[in-house]
């Protein structure tokens, strides 16, 4: 189930499912500790002896405020005659998540409506050794293991905490207890539950023939009790209608600081152009680590989750908020990768938001030799988009101080770890995890970094080694052309393994193939690029409906049942930004830029109605598919509107 409206302040995240169900809550590392596990934390209605939980008998529209992570929800029940408008939002500064709600009474007479939040905390991402229990000192429900603290209060009809409420237990069978009381519209008033507990709270709202009446219920996150006391303190302070609309204006003002797309393109696609800047804010931790998507609906598939900082995705992240005009957002990040990198030089498949090691999912051994468990991009995308960065900022003190502690030292890396006769670059994982061997996309990643390492070796005049960095990145690039075009195709090659006769080459179409003209390695009107990206265009569109463009020939991966056999793959954000970005490289005039805006317009149609891009989506109908958000779709989004920009002021100004 889709992760639709994530809100988070970079230390206490939540998401929210397609029936409007929190089903993560992370804190205080943003990808770290799910305190739910993914369980859901549902959210009820009891009116007129009936009961309703959120879900399929419910109208939803799930939606942002415009340019604001506060969001907009429209909930309708026809049986109910109710109409709920919901907006939620983590503090800017507090970790405290707000919810208001506004309840409509669509029948002609006076009512008492009944509102249920109910708690299903896995607090450290497990059941066992958890406390719940109704706090009178604070009048709120409050979870507890060790250091993690969750307090849970509500406002209505002037009155501050919480009235109603039950603690429980899961029973043996897991389901809990407290749910027939729910549906009765009761709650028992038990005041504490241990070892697996849960908690609900009920707000009860008097509600007048055909008129509205405002709730708010609230969440404070911390790691003792006198700090989620004094949270909830604040919010009595401030209230939470304060809170909730400074957020608003915030946002709303950041998400304008940066420049703006091209005016000429459609408002759905300035509409997603913003979302994708806020949704990748909140998937960015405080502390520097940007996760690649934070929905734990994955973790069915193989036990694992999307939760870490991979370095090829925090680094297209930096790169396309550096371009966006919002480089400082990113400083912590680069200073969290000096940290984490290797006392060799590079960077391992992933990390936790800590900085921690992440599971690796990659052998040290293959064909029984040992390896380097490794995406060589992850470690040169990470200097590339560096530059992208200096480039914006121009922060040279900055910059000084990450010259010997990441730059040299993964660019010393890169240009050791080659093959002598070829000059590339020595096998590593490729950037979809499933393949050892040299990588058309590597070798070009690995180019683009060594440049960019380059360029800053030149800023502190050491010419030795920009030299010496360049001179390598030229010999790669030789060697792509010797080694991995494929004469018989007419167009390069993937991925080669080496024999003794140099390389068996890897025929399979790739969407990866066109990094050679986006990381600048080649140049897009190169006849041998051209034909590789034609090849790539007719071999990966999807001939259905929903369109949209393939990784590669013969993907498998998150394949639905009912998937047509006669396509490559399912379509992915990423792989049709990709395309869209060779067409901006390759074009010459505003008519030939045009050709792009088919493929942006795709990812606005394929969006989420809250804005949200999935990883990818289902070839029939365009339901999104594995995780959403993922930060690389946004990044994509994000980094391709803008080169479509750039090459619109250029042309409108020749």
């Amino acid at each position: 189930m889709p992760k639709d409206i994530p809100v988070s302040n970079g230390s206490f995240l939540l998401n929210f499912d397609s029936d409007y169900q929190i089903r993560d809550i992370y804190f205080p590392f943003i990808g770290q500790e799910n305190h739910s596990s993914g369980h859901p934390f549902s959210f009820g209605v009891w009116v007129d002896g009936q009961h309703s939980w959120m879900g399929a008998e419910w109208e939803k529209d799930l939606r942002y405020q415009d340019d604001s992570l506060v969001t907009n929800v429209l909930l309708k029940h026809q049986a109910l005659k109710l109409e709920l408008r919901c907006s939620d939002v983590v503090d800017l500064d507090l970790n405290v998540y707000v919810k208001k709600i506004e309840v409509t009474n669509l029948e002609d007479k006076v009512r008492q409506v009944r509102l249920f939040f109910s708690h299903d905390f896995n607090l450290y991402g497990n059941d066992i050794g958890g406390t719940a229990y109704f706090d009178p000192r604070s009048c709120s429900i409050i979870h507890y293991k060790m250091h993690r603290y969750f307090l849970m209060s509500c406002w209505a009809h002037e009155a501050w905490g919480v009235k109603h409420f039950s603690c429980g237990r899961r029973d043996a069978s897991g389901s809990l207890a407290i749910v027939k009381q729910i549906e009765r519209g009761e709650l028992s008033g038990e005041a504490s539950a241990w070892g697996t507990p849960h908690s609900t709270i009920g707000i009860w709202l008097d509600l007048p023939a055909k008129g509205k009446s405002n709730a708010y219920y609230w969440m404070a996150a911390g790691t003792t009790y006198p700090e989620v006391a004094k949270l909830n303190l604040e919010v009595h302070h401030q209230t939470p209608e304060a809170l909730i609309q400074r957020s608003s204006k915030y946002w709303k003002t950041w998400v304008h600081t940066g420049p703006l797309a091209p005016q000429d393109l459609p408002q759905s696609l300035h509409d997603v152009f913003n979302r994708s800047l806020l949704i990748l804010r909140t998937q960015i931790d405080n502390r520097g680590a940007i996760i690649a998507a934070n929905d734990s609906d994955i973790i069915r598939f193989g036990k694992d989750t999307y939760s870490y900082m991979w370095g090829r995705d925090g680094a297209f992240v930096a790169a396309a908020l550096a371009k966006a005009g919002y480089s400082h957002v990113c400083m912590k990040y680069f200073d969290f990768c000096a940290r984490i990198l290797s006392d060799e030089g590079y960077l391992f498949q992933h990390y936790n938001p800590d900085g921690s090691l992440a599971s690796n999912w990659h052998s040290w051994l293959v064909n029984g030799k040992e390896v380097l468990p490794i995406q060589e991009d992850s470690t040169a995308l990470t200097l590339w988009a560096l530059w992208i960065h200096y480039e914006t900022l121009k922060d040279l003190e900055y910059i000084r101080s990450l010259y010997g502690s990441l730059i040299k030292k993964a660019a010393d890396f890169l240009v050791r770890y080659r093959d002598p006769q070829t000059s590339l670059p020595l096998p590593s994982y490729d950037l979809w995890e499933e393949r050892y061997a040299l990588h058309a996309y590597t070798a070009a990643s690995v180019i683009a970094g060594l440049r960019a390492a380059s360029n800053f070796a030149k800023l502190f005049e050491d010419m030795t080694l920009a030299d010496q960095y360049t001179a390598v990145a030229n010999e790669m690039t030789e060697g792509i052309h010797r080694h991995l075009y494929h004469e018989g195709l007419g167009r390069f090659a993937r991925s080669g393994t080496q024999t003794q006769g140099g390389y068996k080459l890897d025929e399979v179409i790739d969407i990866s193939l066109l990094s050679l003209v986006t990381l600048g390695v080649l140049d897009a009107k190169d006849p041998r690029m051209m034909a590789t990206a034609k090849t790539v265009r007719e071999q990966l569109w999807i001939k259905t409906a929903v369109e949209g463009c393939a990784r590669y020939e013969g993907d498998r991966y998150q394949r639905a049942e009912d998937s047509p056999k006669d396509i490559p793959g399912n379509p992915w954000f990423i792989a049709t930004l990709w395309l869209a970005e060779y067409f901006i490289d390759l074009s010459e005039n505003q008519i030939e830029l045009q050709t792009a805006l088919p493929y942006l317009k795709w990812c606005g149609k394929n969006a989420l109605p809250s804005g949200v891009l999935a990883e990818q989506v289902h070839p029939l109908n365009g339901s999104p598919l594995s995780v959403s958000p993922l930060t690389w779709s946004h990044s994509a989004f994000v980094w391709t509107v803008l080169k479509y920009a750039e090459k619109d002021k250029k042309f409108k100004n020749q």
